[in-house]
C-alpha cells in the first residue's frame, strides 16, 4: 500500500509546472443514469470515470463490466469483479422497480431522469473518501452516509420519503459501505499506478488563430484554438504586454478521439483596439516554454494568403483577356465576292 501511495504522489506530482494543474483532488466514479419514459420503459447506462477518462462500460445483455483501458481491472480479482457485476445487475433491476412502485407517493411525473453516482475521492493530502449520491433530475436528492442515506436540505418532503424506503434496503447498505470504505480506495489507488504511463503522458499543445462571427457593429470576435494536449489542465489567455484581457472566455475543455484534450477561448474587442492582443498557452508539456500567437502574425499571414490567392486569379484574367483580344485580330476577313 505504502508504495502505491508514493507512486501517487508521483502522478499528483507531474503537472507541477502548470499554474493552473496544482494538486487536486482525484476521483473515480460509477454512474448509472435511469431514464424513466413511462411506467413500463425504462433505458439504463452504466459507466466508471476516472476525473474526466472514461475508464468502464457495461453490457446491459450480459451483465458484465466493459474494461476499456489495458488497466482498467486494477488490483481486483475475478470474485471482486463478479461480485461488482452481481451488485450492479441487481441494483439496475431493484431500483426502477422501486421507483415505478412509489411514483405517485414521491410525486414523481413521467418522463424523469434518476442518476446513481458510487464512487471515492483522493484528496491532495492523501485521504480517501467515498461518496454514493442519487439525483432527481439533475439535483441531489439523497446522500449516503455512515451505512444510511440522508435527505438533502433542497431534497423537501420527497427526499425524506424516498431515504425512509431505501434505507429498508439494508443487504445493499452493507454492500455499499464496504464498495466506499474498502473496494474503491483500494481500487482507486491500483488504477492510478497501473495507469500511470497513460496518464502522466505529456502531448504538446497545437494553437492557431481565427476571428468568429462579429459580435456586433465596429467589433471583432478573436478565438485561440488549443488542441491535441495532455494531460487536461491548461492555462490559455488572451493578453496585452503582461496583462490578460478582460473579457477572455473559455470554452468547455472537450476529449479529442485519441484521448488528448481541446479548447477555445474567446474575445470580444473593438476593431480598432487589436493592436498588441496575443494568446498565451501554459501546459505542463512544454517545459516552461509558453507558447504565443501574436494577432498580428495572423492578421499578416491572412494578408499574404489573400494576395498569394488574388494575384494569380487577376494574371490568369489578363491572359485571357489578352488571348481574346489577339483572337479577334488574326480571324480572316470576310470574303468581299459576291455570292452565287
Amino acid at each position: 500500500m505504502l508504495f502505491l501511495q508514493i507512486s501517487l504522489l508521483a502522478v499528483l506530482l507531474a503537472a507541477g509546472d502548470n499554474e493552473e494543474a496544482s494538486q487536486e483532488e482525484i476521483s473515480f466514479k460509477m454512474i448509472q443514469s435511469s431514464s424513466f419514459y413511462n411506467r413500463s420503459w425504462v433505458k439504463i447506462q452504466n459507466s466508471a470515470w476516472l476525473d474526466d477518462l472514461k475508464t468502464h462500460g457495461w453490457d446491459t445483455n450480459s451483465g458484465r463490466i466493459i474494461f476499456l483501458r489495458p488497466w482498467s481491472k486494477g488490483n481486483l480479482s475475478k470474485k471482486e469483479i463478479k461480485d461488482l457485476e452481481e451488485f450492479f445487475h441487481g441494483f439496475s433491476i431493484l431500483m426502477p422497480q422501486v421507483t415505478h412502485r412509489h411514483a405517485s407517493e414521491w410525486q414523481l411525473k413521467y418522463p424523469f431522469e434518476v442518476q446513481v453516482t458510487l464512487g471515492c475521492e483522493l484528496d491532495p493530502g492523501g485521504a480517501i473518501v467515498g461518496f454514493h449520491r442519487l439525483a432527481y433530475q439533475g439535483s441531489d436528492l439523497l446522500h449516503f452516509q455512515n451505512n444510511s442515506w440522508l435527505p438533502t436540505a433542497k431534497g423537501g418532503t420527497r427526499a425524506q420519503d424516498v431515504s425512509r424506503v431505501f434505507n429498508q434496503y439494508h443487504a445493499s447498505k452493507e454492500t455499499v459501505q464496504i464498495i466506499l470504505t474498502d473496494t474503491c480506495p483500494r481500487f482507486l489507488l491500483s488504477i492510478l499506478h497501473a495507469g500511470k504511463a497513460d496518464l502522466q503522458r505529456q502531448v504538446k499543445p497545437e494553437a492557431w488563430l481565427s476571428t468568429g462571427s462579429n459580435p456586433g457593429p465596429d467589433r471583432q470576435m478573436l478565438v485561440c484554438h488549443v488542441s491535441g494536449f495532455h494531460p487536461k489542465p491548461i492555462w490559455v489567455k488572451w493578453m496585452r504586454g503582461e496583462q490578460v484581457q478582460q473579457g477572455t472566455q473559455q470554452s468547455g475543455i472537450l476529449p479529442n478521439a485519441d484521448g488528448t484534450w481541446y479548447l477555445q477561448v474567446f474575445l470580444d474587442v473593438e476593431a480598432t483596439e487589436t493592436s498588441g492582443l496575443y494568446c498565451r498557452v501554459r501546459h505542463s508539456s512544454l517545459g516552461g516554454q509558453d507558447i504565443l500567437l501574436y494577432l498580428e502574425h495572423h492578421q499578416g499571414s491572412v494578408g499574404w494568403i489573400i494576395l498569394a490567392v488574388m494575384v494569380p486569379l487577376v494574371l490568369l484574367t489578363a491572359l485571357a483577356f489578352w488571348l481574346r483580344k489577339r483572337w479577334s485580330h488574326c480571324e480572316p476577313p470576310a470574303s468581299l465576292l459576291p455570292l452565287e
